[in-house]
């Protein structure tokens, strides 16, 4: 009984220890695949947030009208990954300087935004975003938005796990393929095995 109680009690400690982050660079298949993809995340959704419609459907997100952004949030243990780590792997797997788009995807709900969820994940934000644009790393200012954490709603049941379950369809092998690629070859020590 003492080994069982001790058990739920360690489990419950684990659980505890794990912290939240949100962030939205373009569409969230692509930014869900690369994150469901590092060691130390877990329980990633896609949804939206941001905005000023309660339980917005993604015909109306993607309508541009009710200032959403495409996102995800999810669970991470800092013990494996830290939230500069996931903050380098959003910097560089998509291009923060352009306002409002990623690719082909056009309007407010693609913007390239980081909600966080205390002050410690805002200061390392805007510290790491005035550190980029200091050192001109992309050539171009950072135009990420660093914004509290809102009501997260969750997109509907065929948005999760997109690219698991639709990785042959021609938009994933042209799209998020590519990013995954550049996950494999960035953050290979990352990666979940």
């Amino acid at each position: 009984m003492t080994l069982i109680l001790f058990s739920l009690i360690e489990a419950d400690a684990q659980k505890t220890k794990l912290e939240k982050a949100t962030f939205g660079m373009g569409c969230f298949w692509c930014t869900e695949a690369v994150f469901q993809r590092l060691n130390g995340v877990s329980n990633v959704r896609s949804g939206y947030e941001g905005g000023n419609v309660p339980n917005p459907t993604y015909e109306e997100v993607c309508s541009g009208t009710t200032n959403h952004a495409e996102v995800i949030e999810f669970n991470y243990d800092p013990a494996k990954i830290s939230y500069e780590e996931l903050l380098e792997v959003f910097w560089k797997i998509h291009d923060p300087t352009t306002l409002n788009r990623q690719g082909a995807d056009v309007g407010t709900q693609y913007r390239s935004v980081i909600f966080y969820h205390n002050e410690q994940q805002k200061a390392i934000a805007e510290k790491y975003k005035a550190v980029l644009n200091k050192e001109n790393a992309f050539g171009k200012p950072v135009v990420t938005t660093i914004e509290k954490a809102q009501t997260f709603y969750v997109a509907e049941n065929y948005h999760q796990d997109y690219y698991l379950r639709n990785g042959e369809q021609p938009y994933c092998r042209a799209v998020i393929l590519p990013k995954m690629d550049k996950l494999e070859k960035l953050f290979k020590t990352k990666l979940k095995h």
